[in-house]
């Protein structure tokens, strides 16, 4: 249930507001006093919080800043209110760190409105989504917006493959799937909204890991400044905070002029518990990789049909045999790289599509051992023991020119010739669409 922190002296104000969000599903908490507030907050973690300004000892401008100030509770929609409705008033709570000002007595209509956006759609007024019988009715395929690592490499250079960073386009049965929202985003949301103009939209992000190539396109993704939409993010909480603090922290100013909780779009962050869950009719499952931070790779199943992206990892059995030291017990360690190697050989068995991490060649590699990334060669040989019928290279390095990528692709196309000719493979590149069907008829029809 979505939970709301209300803190205001006035009771009768208080009770009264308090009853109005009940009705409308929220579990609401109650505090009468700033001292209290922000222990609750820390407690609780509530999606929005409603604060008065102007309250007997520590006034409502100090509660907003000293809420703002704690990394956990950086993504809570802060609304301050005041029955003061002077233009310096609404510019301090601003500045304290608060999202929206609303004078009062507070207009409710204006109140859900601001709630819908951060929480998702109300359940009392469903908003129906006419792209999904569109979708059904295409076929399936993937599309890369994003195919760099690290940081986008835009220029002469980097015209065939593209420079944006890492991002994907699944489509299937009905859903709009997007893997990892780096710059590559940007395109891919102006394309929706041509494509779809004004019909509203239901997208499902899933998110590897938080690092910025990952990240970093969100706050240019078109469709979140419509209100029309409806966009749910899914991740792992990260090491130190929430998924949703993590899109929110590189939103807030200085960095950028419109925080999360002012986008229109109705954005719904959910934190994964589980390995395992659907989204509509497809089938989502996550492993975690080899790769610095809390990072996975997401295998999509539907209509008998699969695809898994992971773009960062490090096989373990490489990494522990450049780095073991003398004094450590080889046996053991080594043991344990090859178990968790065939962990992942699992996790991508018979994929029709596997989008796999080749940054270095086999000499880079050699310089970058422990970064977390795969050199050609490993990756050719998971997709060769993995049994799947096409390997795209993808996350490439920045300084890699397109020159450098068709002599990859070449050596690679030669390596994997002599394990297994039944492996086809191919470059990731911008634009590149892939039908589904198409795929898995040309891996039964090569083996």
């Amino acid at each position: 249930m979505k939970t709301i922190l209300v803190i205001d002296d006035d009771s009768d104000f208080r009770f009264a507001l308090s009853n109005l969000l009940r009705a409308r599903g929220w579990e609401v908490i109650q505090c009468g006093d700033g001292e209290a507030a922000l222990s609750l907050a820390r407690q609780h973690r509530p999606q929005a919080i409603l604060c008065d300004l102007l309250m007997p000892g520590t006034n409502g401008f100090r509660v907003c800043a000293n809420i703002r100030s704690e990394h956990a509770l950086r993504y809570s929609l802060l609304i301050a209110m005041s029955g003061r409705d002077f233009e310096d008033t609404r510019q301090t709570a601003l500045e304290a760190g608060a999202d929206e000002f609303l004078p009062k007595p507070v207009n409710i209509a204006r109140l859900m409105e601001l709630l819908d956006r951060m929480a998702g759609p109300s359940p009392f007024v469903p908003r129906e989504v006419d792209t999904t019988r569109l979708i059904r009715q295409r076929p399936s395929f993937i599309r890369f917006w994003g195919v760099r690592g690290s940081v986008p490499v835009p220029g002469p250079g980097t015209v065939r493959y593209g420079g944006n960073t890492s991002c994907i386009e699944l489509r299937a049965d009905g859903e709009v799937i997007i893997l990892d929202c780096g710059t590559g985003i940007r395109g891919l949301g102006d394309e929706l909204i041509k494509e779809f103009q004004e019909q509203p939209l239901k997208l499902t992000l899933l998110i590897t890991h938080s690092h910025w190539d990952h990240v970093q396109g969100f706050p240019f993704f078109q469709p979140a400044y419509e209100a029309r939409n409806q966009i749910r993010v899914f991740g792992f909480e990260g090491a130190r905070e929430g998924l949703a603090g993590i899109f929110s922290g590189q939103m807030e100013s200085p960095y950028f002029p419109i925080g999360l909780g002012q986008l229109p779009g109705h954005l719904v962050f959910e934190e994964l518990k589980q390995m395992e869950f659907d989204v509509g009719s497809v089938h989502v499952q996550a492993a975690f990789v080899n790769h610095p931070g809390i990072c996975v790779g997401y295998r999509v199943d539907v209509g008998g049909r699969s695809v898994v992206y992971v773009p960062d990892h490090e096989p373990f059995l490489r990494k522990v045999a450049a780095t073991l030291r003398p004094e450590s017990p080889p046996v053991d360690i080594a043991d344990f790289a090859r178990r968790e190697d065939e962990r992942f050989v699992q996790f991508i068995r018979g994929a029709d599509i596997l989008i796999l991490d080749a940054q270095y060649d086999e000499d880079e590699y050699q310089h970058h051992v422990g970064w977390g990334h795969s050199c050609v060669d490993d990756a050719i040989d998971l997709a060769v023991r993995g049994g799947v019928g096409q390997l795209f290279l993808f996350h490439h390095d920045p300084a890699h020119t397109d020159e450098q990528l068709d002599e990859m692709l070449a050596k690679a196309r030669q390596v994997s010739a002599a394990r297994e000719p039944s492996l086809r493979v191919d470059m990731a590149r911008e634009g590149l669409k892939v039908e589904l069907e198409v795929a898995a008829r040309e891996k039964l029809a090569r083996v």
